[in-house]
C-alpha cells in the first residue's frame, strides 16, 4: 500500500475539500451531536464559500494527502496570530486535520503531521499547538504520541452545544 503525498491545495481543489470537510467531520463527531447542531455547523463552516473564504486568507495554508490522487485527508494550518495560542512563543496552529475512517491505517495522519511540524520548523516557528475536543481521546492519543502536552481548555460551539477543546501545544525549540 503506498504513503500517503501531501501537497499544498489549489484553488480548484476546493469543491472536493468541502466534501471532504464534511464527510471526515460527520464521521468524527456525528455520532456525539443532535442533527440538528452537524446541520448548522457544516452550513456555516464546512460549505465551499467557507472554505473559499479562509483559503483566501494569507494566514491560512490547507494541505491535502493524497493516496494514488484520491484524497483522503486534510489539513489546515493558521499562520497567524490567535488569542488562544500559547503566550510567549512564536505559535503556528494546526487549526484542522482529518483523515477519511476508511484511510486512518494508511499513516495519512502522519503525513499530514510530519508536514505541518517541518513547514513550522522551516519557517521559523518555535510552538505547533491546536484544539482537540476533549472527548476525542483518539486524536488526543495521536497527539501525545507526537510529544504535544495539555495547556488549556477553550469553548468551541457546535451548532447550539457549546462544548470544550483541549489545547496542546509542541515546542520545537
Amino acid at each position: 500500500m503506498p504513503l500517503p503525498e501531501v501537497v499544498l491545495a489549489k484553488t480548484d481543489d476546493l469543491p472536493a475539500l468541502a466534501a471532504l470537510a464534511k464527510t471526515t467531520f460527520v464521521e468524527s463527531f456525528g455520532w456525539y451531536n443532535t442533527a440538528e447542531d452537524m446541520k448548522k455547523y457544516l452550513a456555516e463552516e464546512m460549505s465551499e464559500a467557507k472554505l473559499r473564504t479562509e483559503f483566501s486568507d494569507p494566514a491560512s495554508l490547507f494541505l491535502l494527502a493524497k493516496v494514488n490522487d484520491v484524497l483522503i485527508g486534510y489539513a489546515k494550518m493558521r499562520l497567524g496570530p490567535h488569542p488562544d495560542a500559547p503566550p510567549n512563543c512564536k505559535p503556528l496552529e494546526i487549526e484542522r486535520i482529518y483523515v477519511l475512517a476508511a484511510h486512518q491505517k494508511q499513516k495519512a495522519g502522519a503525513a499530514l503531521m510530519n508536514y505541518c511540524v517541518s513547514y513550522a520548523r522551516t519557517n521559523q516557528y518555535d510552538t505547533v499547538w491546536l484544539g482537540v475536543w476533549e472527548h476525542n481521546q483518539k486524536a488526543i492519543d495521536f497527539y501525545l504520541r507526537w510529544g504535544f502536552e495539555v495547556f488549556g481548555t477553550h469553548p468551541f460551539l457546535l451548532g447550539s452545544d457549546l462544548q470544550t477543546d483541549v489545547l496542546m501545544k509542541l515546542s520545537l525549540v
